[in-house]
């Protein structure tokens, strides 16, 4: 028998990272369809895997940025940057992240990531 872990809910970890706002969109837009992948989401993408010990979340949240790009996935790429800002990671951070994936993934899908992360940069306020 496992023990009783202390770590937070995959959903608990996804609020923290993408704000509560997004989670609630994604789990009210959930339909009969939809609800497993929700389920899914929380429990192996935000509770096994961002709940891991070993990376930080920021440090998570560049590679989810870089692995986006190279899927040329602009829209989860969206949330994943306010996620990444709402981590710590500054603008610049995530503007090499981008730059750096040029390299591995290609200049096309690279120049979506950037386009896509423009909406959310441009909309975010500057740190003080």
């Amino acid at each position: 028998m496992s023990e009783p872990s202390n770590k937070p809910s995959g959903l608990s970890v996804r609020r923290k990272v993408m704000g509560d706002e997004f989670v609630d969109r994604a789990l009210d837009n959930a339909d009969w369809l939809t609800e497993p992948l929700q389920d899914y989401i929380n429990e192996h993408g935000w509770g096994a895997t961002w709940n891991r010990e070993g990376l930080d979340l920021r440090t998570r949240s560049l590679i989810t940025v870089a692995m986006l790009a190279a899927l040329k996935a602009p829209t989860e790429l969206k949330g994943h940057v306010r996620g990444a800002l709402r981590n710590g990671c500054s603008k610049q951070e995530i503007q090499e992240t981008l730059l750096h994936s040029a390299v591995y993934c290609g200049a096309p899908a690279t120049q979506e990531a950037f386009r896509a992360a423009r909406e959310i940069l441009d909309q975010w306020p500057d740190a003080e």
